[in-house]
């Protein structure tokens, strides 16, 4: 459980009312199920009133129980392995239509990401991309995705971007031993955070590279072997992580840093799209390949 958290409930503790400490008990034998109750389910567990609850984290000191419930969420979602992220949701997935449940997440996870993120960081994420010898793009698990998504964006615009191979630690190492202090290492990861990743970045940090640190926040594990630190906001649904936030981000990132090499860009494109064309990669207007 989170220290803040058990350190606040002990220095109140005597002072809470009845309601009180059954949530506050409640809330430290059952952590993991009630970091992702709502305060409504949280009241029925405990027989207490849903204005009861929130009253509740307002004595703790959150910002209401959105304050608690996030502060609880950060703390587990690194530990829950996927059996108990199933087991803590399954309460709250068969709520309602999961439509709206999961695209409410994404767009409140965009939104603090919005807000939150280091503009000095991203700016000098750019710079430091823009000027690298080498870019190194690495993320492991399901941050893979988010990986592949930055590298197929960037080989359109950089001679010098290399796709970390992550499926084993050898390829890995393959693929990062020349890297330098001449380089920057793009590095990707979320809850569950990857021991590959944090491999990787302990290697390149050892070899003086520039490293982009995309991750939820400043206590993720990467973050220590951040030269900038590009935090953006993650959510779970189930047993799945939500990467909305992040893909935003990423795409931002690689926007801004294109767009300082817009000449480079479009002759690049303009190429691409003759070798597209001639060899029929996509598909035309009229639903025919194009010859």
């Amino acid at each position: 459980m989170s220290k803040t958290f058990q350190k606040r409930i002990e220095e109140i503790y005597p002072q809470l009312s009845k309601g009180h400490r059954r949530i506050a008990d409640f809330i430290k034998n059952n952590y993991e199920k009630a970091a992702f109750m709502t305060a409504a389910k949280l009241g029925e567990a405990t027989n207490v009133s849903e204005s009861t609850v929130v009253r509740f984290a307002s004595a703790l000191g959150y910002n209401g129980y959105p304050g608690l419930q996030k502060a609880l969420q950060e703390t587990v979602r690194s530990k829950l392995n996927s059996v108990q992220r199933m087991a803590v949701t399954a309460g709250r997935v068969g709520e309602g239509d999961m439509v709206d449940t999961a695209l409410s997440a994404d767009i409140e996870m965009i939104k603090a990401t919005r807000e939150s993120v280091s503009r000095e960081a991203f700016a000098g994420s750019v710079e430091a991309i823009n000027k690298a010898q080498r870019i190194f793009i690495l993320g492991a698990r399901s941050a893979a995705s988010l990986a592949n998504f930055a590298a197929f964006y960037m080989n359109l615009v950089y001679d010098n971007v290399t796709l970390v191979d992550t499926s084993g630690t050898g390829e890995m190492f393959d693929k990062l031993y020349r890297i330098s202090d001449r380089d920057v290492c793009i590095a990707i990861s979320f809850p569950r955070y990857s021991n590959q990743t944090l491999d990787a970045l302990r290697f390149a940090a050892q070899r003086d590279a520039a490293i982009i640190s995309i991750t939820d926040s400043e206590t993720s594990p990467i973050a220590q072997y951040a030269t900038y630190l590009l935090t953006a906001k993650s959510s779970m649904v189930s047993f799945v992580d939500s990467l909305v936030a992040p893909l935003s981000l990423i795409n931002a990132l690689i926007a801004e840093a294109a767009g300082e090499k817009s000449e480079r860009v479009y002759k690049n494109l303009i190429t691409l799209e003759h070798i597209w064309q001639e060899y029929g990669v996509y598909r035309t207007d009229s639903g025919e390949e194009s010859t």
